[in-house]
């Protein structure tokens, strides 16, 4: 992938689960080093669209490219060279922190020693040394979180899908969180990132999108959104644009719509 190639390339994606469509035709293109946040009410699609991006589902119709690589025909390649974490961990309670960051840069092809390498680099990183050695299942909220978080960065991905990664936490758990991810933008990860708090896309995404119905409604700087609703507020611009977002939910497999 050069510079000018976009993280991702969506053109007309539909999908449908039965009679209800959770994409109608969805467009997006989202800048390579850009922090993008993706939001909508419930059943508005974002879920159903990081799923796509991430190949957990398969679109209807329509094309996804992620770092130049087709999510249909080239599944394994986009694998390879993405991170997904969110409020859901999948991390393996029965290991230690440290057992889990070396399981998973082994599974994305890392040597013995680098793993153990990256993941000590990472447990640092993370503020998790006085911890790595616990097993998970004695973790907070928090932690499970900045672990998991970690665990997706093992491979170093060109791009890092956040779905609501803060739902559930406290704020001081929060505020660490996010820390971190500021640090990560400075060194130019790209980063998707759903959300249910619209403060986080204010203060954090370069770019913002808003779906509803299944379609990409408004797209634009938080600043734009608001002068465009000629509001003062992120979440006055969201209801504004989406109405009150009481549009029943499109459920997909493992997750909402």
């Amino acid at each position: 992938m050069n510079d000018t190639t976009p993280a991702i390339d969506a053109a007309g994606v539909r999908k449908s689960f039965g009679r209800v469509t959770a994409l109608d035709g969805v467009d997006l293109t989202i800048a390579s080093g850009s922090l993008t946040a993706l939001l909508g009410p419930n059943g508005a699609g974002k879920t159903t669209l990081v799923r796509i991006i991430a190949t957990l589902s398969r679109p209807d119709a329509g094309r996804v490219r992620v770092l130049g690589l087709d999510v249909t025909t080239q599944g394994a390649q986009v694998r390879a060279h993405i991170g997904l974490t969110g409020q859901y961990s999948g991390l393996e309670e029965a290991l230690s922190g440290w057992d889990n960051l070396v399981l998973m840069g082994r599974l994305a092809g890392l040597g013995r020693r680098a793993a153990r390498a990256r993941a000590g680099e990472l447990a640092g990183a993370f503020g998790l040394e006085g911890a790595v050695e616990r097993m998970v299942r004695t973790y907070s909220g928090g932690m499970r979180r900045r672990l998991d978080l970690a665990a997706s960065l093992m491979a170093r991905p060109g791009l890092l899908v956040l779905d609501e990664p803060t739902t559930g936490l406290d704020p001081g758990s929060r505020q660490q969180l996010w820390a971190v991810l500021a640090e990560l933008r400075t060194e130019g990860t790209t980063m998707l990132l759903t959300t249910q708090y619209l403060e986080e896309a204010d203060r954090f995404a370069d770019v913002v999108h808003v779906l509803n119905h299944g379609k990409v409604i408004a797209s634009g700087t938080a600043a734009d959104l608001k002068s465009r609703s000629g509001v003062t507020s992120l979440d006055e611009a969201f209801l504004a644009l989406t109405g009150s977002g009481s549009q029943r939910e499109a459920v997909a497999p493992g997750g909402t719509a």
